[in-house]
Formats: structure tokens, sequence, C-alpha cells
């Protein structure tokens, strides 16, 4: 697979994880901003009993740090 289309396929999978991460928080009744949600996926990404593709894993970390926050 050449970087674009796996630069693509990592995008794809970012905007999935926080589509997810949002719409959960809405139907909760939570304002989605954007330091709830990294804080979200970081406690996501925390939960190693759940298992994750690598690329979503990764998805999660880009997510955290597109947010600007760290791991």
């Amino acid at each position: 697979m050449d970087k674009k289309a796996k630069d693509d396929e990592l995008y794809q999978e970012m905007c999935r994880v926080v589509g997810k991460v949002v719409l959960e928080m809405r139907d909760l009744g939570q304002e989605p901003k954007h330091i709830v949600i990294a804080g979200v996926v970081r406690t996501m990404l925390a939960n190693h009993k759940i298992k994750r593709s690598a690329l979503t894993e990764e998805a999660m970390e880009h997510v955290i740090k597109a947010l600007g926050y760290e791991l």
C-alpha cells in the first residue's frame, strides 16, 4: 500500500473514531468539546480489554494529538 492510500485509510479511521465519540456524547446529552473528546478517546485507548486493529489504535493516537493533547 502506498503512503497516500495509507494516509487516506488512517484519516478515514480517525473520522470514524471521532464521529462515534461525538454521537455517543450527543446521545448522553453532553456537549462534544475537543477536550472532552480527547479525554474519551484517551480513556478508550487505555482500555486494553478491548481488542482493536493497529489502524484503529494509531487513529486514536492521532486524534488525541490532533486535538492538542498528549497520550
